[in-house]
């Protein structure tokens, strides 16, 4: 089965899959933050499908590697916002060009983090976790790049909780948006031959990250957070500015 990617993108793709994987299994979120932006530009077919199949192998695993620290309430909330937010944002590209929308949400966040440092603090309660998961659903179908918003009301959990839980909200948003990639033919064989490039690398930054988050987990998890949430959010501006 041939693949169609240059052998020297598959060695770079395996090491920005390894990084984006290793993050992303330490605090919650981080592959879509490091994958979209050096993908995108190494080859685009590796985005958004292959990406987004990757990202599903991987919230896989780490929900399951952290379940005991996963409550089900919680998700039913944060899953049923994600899954409004998905089906809104796909509204919205329809009538606000996509580089608009990103930038408003990719400010939103910035302000969100100010908010956060000032120490005001956002509950676990249904309407902040409905909220941050619509918000969450609506950056991702936009930009990709969708994790800052749930992460942010989970700071300040423990690591645990804040992958799992993250994880788990994820594995629901991603296959809808695996699902409407294929059903507007955006995704098939040649997209998931992609995939198999990026598997690899996923896989190890999985099994890197059981390091990773115990060392995160003494005490630096939240600053890890919010400066990722800070990343992303300018990830999105720039890559719509520039």
């Amino acid at each position: 089965m041939d693949i169609p990617v240059e052998f020297i993108n598959v060695i770079i793709a395996f090491f920005i899959t390894t990084i984006g994987a290793t993050l992303q299994g330490s605090i919650g979120f981080g592959l879509g933050l490091i994958g979209v932006p050096l993908l995108v530009l190494l080859d685009p077919v590796f985005v958004p499908g292959p990406l987004l199949l990757a990202a599903l192998c991987l919230t896989l695993l780490i929900a399951l590697r952290e379940h005991h620290a996963v409550k089900a309430q919680e998700l039913k909330w944060a899953i049923t916002g994600r899954i409004a937010g998905t089906v809104i944002g796909a509204g919205i590209l329809t009538i606000v060009p996509r580089e608009e929308i990103s930038l408003l949400f990719g400010s939103m966040v910035l302000l969100a983090i100010a908010i956060t440092l000032s120490g005001f603090n956002l509950s676990l309660k249904p309407a902040n976790l409905f909220g941050a998961g619509t918000f969450s659903g609506l950056m991702g179908t936009t930009s990709a790049i969708g994790g800052a918003p749930m992460a942010l009301v989970y700071q300040r959990q423990k690591g645990a909780k804040i992958r799992g839980s993250l994880s788990s909200i994820f594995v629901a948003g991603t296959i809808i948006s695996i699902t409407s990639l294929a059903i507007i033919g955006r995704f098939g064989q040649t997209e998931l031959k992609a995939t198999l490039v990026l598997i690899p690398g996923m896989i190890l930054g999985f099994f890197l990250s059981k390091h990773t988050s115990k060392i995160l987990d003494r005490g630096f998890i939240r600053p890890a957070v919010i400066i990722a949430s800070a990343i992303s959010g300018i990830v999105v501006i720039l890559q719509n500015v520039l």
